[in-house]
């Protein structure tokens, strides 16, 4: 139990050290009220853990221990919606419904299609 907890404890450093420097980087490039850095790290990380776990069910690639750090830890790290949440309630605050309906329909659309073409992905190759 704990070699698994610090498995996932350094995957999380990295993916929530990875989150941050993505977000700021597109929160400087569209500077507005769209959380455009966090829409892409959510479907980034949609794809990321659709291959990781195509890839486990597809063959024995992974260990459990590298499936869990990747999975886990780094994608768990790195695409938290406790961001989405705090950003959601901020735009309700100010009132700014399109931007709220947008949000939440591009995170669940795009990251649903984004799993699944993760996981297409390792089928086919």
């Amino acid at each position: 139990m704990t070699k698994m907890f610090f498995i996932v404890g350094m995957g999380s450093f990295l993916g929530g050290g990875s989150r941050y420097l993505v977000q700021q980087f597109f929160a400087r490039q569209f500077p507005g009220p769209f959380p455009v850095g966090t829409l892409v790290v959510n479907i980034v990380g949609s794809l990321i853990i659709g291959i990781v776990f195509g890839l486990s069910e597809r063959s024995n690639l992974l260990s459990n221990e590298m499936r869990i750090f990747l999975a886990n830890g780094i994608c768990g790290g790195f695409t938290t919606f406790s961001s989405f949440s705090i950003e959601n309630y901020a735009m309700l605050k100010d009132g700014q419904y399109f931007y709220i309906f947008s949000y939440v329909g591009l995170s669940l659309f795009l990251g649903f299609l984004a799993t699944f073409l993760g996981i297409q992905l390792i089928k086919i190759f």
